[in-house]
Parts: C-alpha cells; sequence; structure tokens
C-alpha cells in the first residue's frame, strides 16, 4: 500500500514538474507561433481541388488526414492551446505560493537596519521634542500610506508605513487574463461556427453553408432579403458601397430589421451577419431582346467596300436579293429575337445566307441594332439591316447579397479577458509595493529624523519621492517652529 502511494506520488510530482517547466512554455508559444505562420501561408478552407493541383494527390490526403487545411479547428492545435492553459495556471500556482507569505503575511516587520543602511536615506536636524513630533508626522503619512504603526525604539520612535502590496499580484492577474483569453478561444473554436450565404432580393432563407466542412446547418430562424443597393465610383464598375436591407423572421414574423454594410453587421442571438459580398443575377444594359414575331418588311442596306456606295432594298424573310455592282446574292433566311456574341447580347438578328460572285456560301448574322457589326467579316460587302422595331427598355438589375455569419460563444470570455490583461498591466506596470520608515532619535541635545523607503518596481522615482516627502516634513518642522 506505501509502495502504491509513492509511485502515485512520484507520478503526480513528475506531472507537476512537466507543467511548472518554463521550458515548456517556450516550446509551446513557438510551436503555435510556427503553425500559425504555416496556417497563413497555405490558405485554410480552400476547395479540395485548389490543394490538388498545388501539392498533389499524395501530400494532399496526408495534409487532409492532419487537418493542415483547417488547422485552428484541427484537435492537435486545440490540444496546443490546453496545455499553454494549463502551464500557464500550474506556473503561476507554484511561484504564488512563494510569494503568498510576501504579499498576505501574518504581521508586518519592518527591519530598520536595512532602513538605515540604505544610501537614497534623507537625514535632517528637527528641533522640536520627539513628542511633538509624532503627532505631527503620523498625521502626514495617515494621508499618503494605507497602512501606518509607529514602534518604539531606545532613542525615541520610528514610524513605518506602506501600500500597494497587493499590486505584487497584478502579474498573476496578466496570467490570469491569458488563461481567460485561451478558454474564450477554445470555446469559440469548439462550440462556434462560421458559414456562408447567399440571397437574392426578395428571397428567404434558413440554413447557411458551413465554411469548414461545406455542411447545412439550420440557423432556427430565417433572414430574409428585402433590398439590395450598390454604389459604384464615377466613370467605372468598382463598387463604393452595397447595402443590405434584411429582416430576420421567427414563425414567418418579422422579428427584427437592419440595413448592413461592411463592418457594420446585424446580431441576433449571438449570431453575427456581417455583408460579404454581391452578385448581379441578370444582365447588364438594356433589354436587347427583339419581338417574338418576325418584321413584314425589312430594309436591307449593302454598303460597297470598293465604292462605299450604299444601297437600300426592302424585303421580308425567305426572299433573295442580288447585290448591286454584282457583290452576289443576300437570301433572309430566318429570325431571331435574341441572339449573343461572345457572350455579349446582340439583341434581334437576320440570319441571312451571303454567295459571292465566285458561287461560295456564308451564313451571317446580321443585327438590327449594331449596323457596323459586319465590318468584322471584312468581306467587299458591309450589310445591315433595318426595321420598324420597339425601343429597348433598361432592365432593372436584379442582386443577391452574400453574408458572412458567424457565431462565437467565446467572444464575451475573450472580452474579459482583455479586460483583465489591461487591468494586470496597468497594475503589474504603474503600481508598486512602497514601505517607508520615518525614523525620530535622540542624539544628545539634537533630534534626528531619518525617512528611507523601499519599492519593488520604479525604485529611481520612488527614491524621488522619498526625498520630496523628507523635504515636506522639515517645511511641517520649520513652520511649527515658526507658531511657536
Amino acid at each position: 500500500m506505501t509502495e502504491k502511494k509513492e509511485i502515485r506520488a512520484g507520478f503526480l510530482d513528475s506531472l507537476w514538474n512537466f507543467f511548472v517547466s518554463v521550458r515548456l512554455s517556450v516550446v509551446v508559444l513557438l510551436s503555435i507561433a510556427v503553425l500559425s505562420v504555416i496556417g497563413t501561408v497555405i490558405p485554410q478552407n480552400q476547395n479540395p481541388n485548389y490543394y490538388l493541383k498545388a501539392f498533389g494527390p499524395f501530400y494532399y490526403q496526408l495534409m487532409a488526414t492532419m487537418d493542415v487545411f483547417d488547422m485552428y479547428h484541427s484537435w492537435w492545435f486545440q490540444l496546443l492551446i490546453l496545455i499553454l492553459v494549463i502551464n500557464i495556471v500550474i506556473c503561476s500556482i507554484d511561484r504564488l505560493q512563494k510569494m503568498w507569505s510576501v504579499i498576505f503575511p501574518k504581521s508586518l516587520n519592518f527591519n530598520l537596519k536595512r532602513f538605515r543602511s540604505r544610501s537614497s536615506r534623507r537625514d535632517f536636524n528637527a528641533g522640536l521634542p520627539v513628542d511633538e513630533l509624532k503627532g505631527l508626522f503620523e498625521k502626514r503619512l495617515a494621508k499618503k500610506f494605507s497602512y501606518c504603526k509607529t514602534v518604539s525604539t531606545e532613542k525615541g520612535f520610528a514610524l513605518t508605513a506602506e501600500k500597494g502590496r497587493w499590486t505584487r499580484l497584478g502579474v498573476y492577474g496578466v496570467h490570469l487574463s491569458v488563461v481567460v483569453l485561451l478558454i474564450g478561444a477554445l470555446i469559440g473554436l469548439k462550440f462556434g461556427f462560421e458559414g456562408f450565404v447567399r440571397i437574392a432580393e426578395g428571397q428567404t432563407v434558413d440554413a447557411i453553408r458551413l465554411r469548414n466542412s461545406g455542411t447545412s446547418l439550420k440557423l432556427g430562424f430565417a433572414i430574409r432579403c428585402d433590398d439590395f443597393n450598390i454604389e459604384f465610383y464615377k466613370g467605372g464598375n468598382r463598387p463604393k458601397e452595397f447595402r443590405s436591407s434584411l429582416s430576420i423572421l421567427e414563425d414567418k414574423n418579422v422579428i427584427f430589421e437592419k440595413d448592413i454594410i461592411v463592418n457594420d453587421p446585424l446580431s441576433y442571438k449571438g449570431i453575427n451577419i456581417y455583408q460579404s459580398s454581391w452578385e448581379r443575377l441578370n444582365k447588364e444594359g438594356p433589354a436587347m431582346q427583339g419581338p417574338q414575331k418576325v418584321p413584314e418588311i425589312i430594309e436591307v442596306k449593302f454598303q460597297s467596300a470598293a465604292s462605299g456606295i450604299i444601297y437600300a432594298q426592302s424585303s421580308s424573310l425567305g426572299k433573295t436579293i442580288k447585290i448591286p455592282e454584282k457583290l452576289g446574292l443576300f437570301e433572309l433566311k430566318s429570325y431571331l429575337p435574341d441572339a449573343s456574341f461572345q457572350n455579349v447580347s446582340l439583341g434581334p438578328v437576320i440570319i441571312g445566307e451571303y454567295t459571292n460572285p465566285k458561287g461560295e456560301t456564308q451564313t451571317i448574322r446580321v443585327p438590327f441594332r449594331f449596323p457596323n457589326f459586319d465590318k468584322m467579316r471584312k468581306g467587299d460587302v458591309i450589310i445591315s439591316v433595318v426595321a420598324n422595331l420597339p425601343h429597348p427598355v433598361p432592365v432593372e438589375p436584379l442582386y443577391a447579397t452574400g453574408l458572412q455569419v458567424n457565431y462565437d460563444p467565446g467572444v464575451w470570455v475573450v472580452y474579459a479577458g482583455f479586460v483583465m490583461m489591461i487591468a494586470g498591466c496597468a497594475v503589474t506596470f504603474f503600481m508598486s509595493h512602497q514601505r517607508l520608515v520615518v525614523e525620530v532619535r535622540n542624539e544628545g541635545r539634537a533630534v534626528k529624523v531619518m525617512v528611507s523607503g523601499t519599492s519593488n518596481k520604479g525604485k529611481i522615482g520612488f527614491d524621488m519621492r522619498v526625498q520630496r516627502l523628507a523635504d515636506q516634513l522639515a517645511g511641517l518642522v520649520s513652520k511649527s517652529k515658526n507658531k511657536d
């Protein structure tokens, strides 16, 4: 039984020594830093085809197995953060045990010999009785220090004072804030999500697609895009600002409405909805589509490339026209109300068959709304058509908004950690534990006063404060003498 206890105690001691090691802190911090650099160099959460093309099948499979493409959500990255949390907690506990008696002593002891031996001490002659100086100095020190006590000595008395002993805990507050920050990050990684959704104007969705897995996730409420507006910079298609008017619905009832822009999200039930992107769903420009019915009368124009003369002749579908200057024949074969060329809408066109003087035939498209279109053919004759078609009307643009949807339940824990860190750093760097001794003693016929102090931080500045305090006490003595 005793051996089992010794084995268990030995194991726990080894485990404690492992986590209390500063070397472990350095190794874990360097590992997290290096992995973060790798996570920045290798794009995260991309399409698998991107990684296959970049690394090949073997390395893709290897890195996918190790969660390199989503490393911040991987089990081993979260394990490193957890080890760092445990390391910081145990290191803080180990060092706090040694500092506990300093921060929370059973009794406050002032070693007068230590204060007398300080080179920054200040001495002056008082010229007043010891008892009178005692009350005078006690009032002054009580205003500046939270603790003040008078101790009798062989030749007089010593006033001992201190403040800020608790400020030695500031560094542990910083350690605790780092732990809280890391715990908040772990909560977000474990229980939070990040996804994307595209919503056309007037449409409603109740699910998003998760970024890291591509799976669909129900939100528990619906998002409707009531309107989308975009403003472009003058003289270009570069967007200046785009805005989505969103409504949150539950059981088909509107719960909340808000217009969002980039960096001004909508928040509902802890879920943040950001304006991320946009897309135009219909074609740009005017409506180029012509009437479905072919025009009865079509005016065909022929321009000779050699003479530049334009010849016009009215015709109809199915007819063949003999082109002047023996330039050939043109037959109007068919009519299309909407045609395109290289993904550009041409609107209504006549499909015709042109026969040159050599008897060679060529099928060509002749748009009604682009009379110079046939010039690109660079033939002996340029053909265009004219008909009484309705004027094109502008197309009302239809947009879809792209939304990034985030949920991070650990964000308030992270905020709390930041507040704690700011407070801990303020205490650690700008506050100190200060101790002061004012000793008054009879030296024959003279009464001498010694002012000396120590501080655990900012020692040069505190020495200057001790000098100023000594000057103030000397000034009090002088005023008291003058009154008498």
